[in-house]
């Protein structure tokens, strides 16, 4: 005779009700870090290699290979590319998973906890930014010689960059609604514009968004400390006073989380994310490019290297598209399988970016394959793709989820 069935138990006093998983959060952050983890590599060098390959239309190469090409590589400066998206998706969608995972933390622990979680979180991410990006490798041990161990050190870089910006956007939350978190982006993104446009830097004046010629880059030249990106450089694309407006990224994230994870029917919670989607990167090509010719218009050029406020709405707005998209197919029609190695990799982000960066995937591969000549150089980065994601499925099927 069976054994009677135990009732599960009563939630604990004050613990929030659990909130369905969306599995298209997880997907769309699994299909932005495959970018980062290889994806890029094997796509731009396997088209590279099809533009050189005599039996491949000239047509093709044109129209198709070289385009792709030219998506998979940051813009020079201005303007917006495909790969230029993929960093900022990132932050925003930290900002989506924030809506609920720091009320639910406050609600349970208070306020104070959860702010003092957020801060923690934020130092450990970015010590691990610091030691990601080379740490003290600088250093001439044996000698006491201070200036070139701090001068070995990238202080700011991506991890750093998400460690902040995510819990400043975290800690608003914790004492601000949703009214208020909207005149804090705001404020953010005109507060930097305007520091930007009318700040005048020296020899160069105000309103200039140069390389090298702006306030943001200014500001890393006099007090940001160490090593920066690239090596030689007197300023970093992930520099001090750009983590401002990386603050907004965040905020849009948690405050479309807000909306993802509210009571609209699932049709409205799609329509308004590609709606508002589409309205915001409007807003930041009119900002961008002044297209009607208005004379006294405030232009704000889109450059990812200063993460100017255009480039937050834009990136932000092409962003919840893709959320909207990936919710509409994935937890709205419901067509989930080909999402599932996405999901993966989405379970265990920082820690198979950490991995790679490390050149874990890497080494095993050129163990493997060794080196590739030309034209088939995207062997190598598929074999490490792979292994990455052999590397995820079994971190997922195991239930290890490793966070921070």
């Amino acid at each position: 005779m069976a054994a009677p069935r135990t009732p599960p138990l009563p939630p604990l006093p004050g613990a929030p009700a659990p909130t369905p998983r969306l599995m298209s959060l997880d997907a769309l952050r699994g299909f932005d870090m495959c970018w980062i983890l290889g994806l890029d590599a094997i796509l731009s060098r396997g088209s590279a290699h099809l533009a050189t390959a005599s039996w491949v239309p000239e047509s093709v190469k044109e129209n198709l290979l070289k385009p792709v090409i030219e998506q998979l590589d940051h813009v020079e400066w201005e303007g917006l590319v495909f790969y230029d998206v993929i960093f900022p998706l990132f932050l925003f969608l930290s900002g989506v998973s924030m809506a609920i995972s720091v009320s639910r933390r406050q609600k349970q622990f208070g306020t104070w906890s959860a702010a003092r979680h957020l801060v923690v979180r934020a130092i450990l991410i970015c010590l691990i930014g610091i030691i990601y990006s080379g740490g003290l490798r600088g250093v001439t041990w044996g000698k006491t010689d201070l200036e070139s161990g701090i001068n070995s050190i990238r202080f700011l870089g991506v991890l750093q960059r998400i460690g902040i910006a995510s819990a400043a956007a975290g800690l608003l939350s914790l004492w601000l609604g949703t009214r208020g978190l909207v005149a804090a982006l705001v404020t953010i993104l005109l507060g930097y514009w305007a520091l930007l446009t009318y700040y005048p830097v020296p020899e160069f004046g105000p309103g200039n968004f140069e390389a090298g010629k702006n306030l943001a880059n200014y500001v890393d030249t006099l007090f940001l400390p160490g090593r920066k990106y690239p090596e030689k450089s007197t300023f970093d694309p992930e520099g001090i006073l750009s983590t401002l407006p990386a603050i907004g990224t965040a905020l849009l994230g948690l405050l479309t989380g807000k909306w993802l994870f509210g009571t609209a029917t699932p049709g409205k919670k799609v329509a308004l994310l590609i709606g508002v989607g589409a309205l915001l990167a409007g807003i930041a090509y009119a900002w961008h490019a002044n297209p009607a010719g208005w004379e006294k218009f405030p232009t704000f050029p889109i450059v990812k290297k200063i993460w100017t406020s255009s480039f937050v709405l834009a990136a932000g707005g092409l962003s919840m598209i893709a959320l909207g998209l990936f919710y509409a197919v994935i937890d709205v029609a419901g067509f989930r399988k080909w999402a599932v190695p996405f999901v993966w990799v989405g379970a265990n982000p920082i820690a198979l970016y950490i991995a790679s960066g490390m050149g874990a995937f890497r080494s095993v591969a050129a163990r493997l394959v060794g080196t590739c000549p030309s034209p088939w150089t995207w062997v190598a980065p598929l074999v490490a793709f792979l292994l990455m994601l052999a590397t995820a499925r079994f971190l997922y099927r195991r239930g290890i989820h490793i966070r921070i």
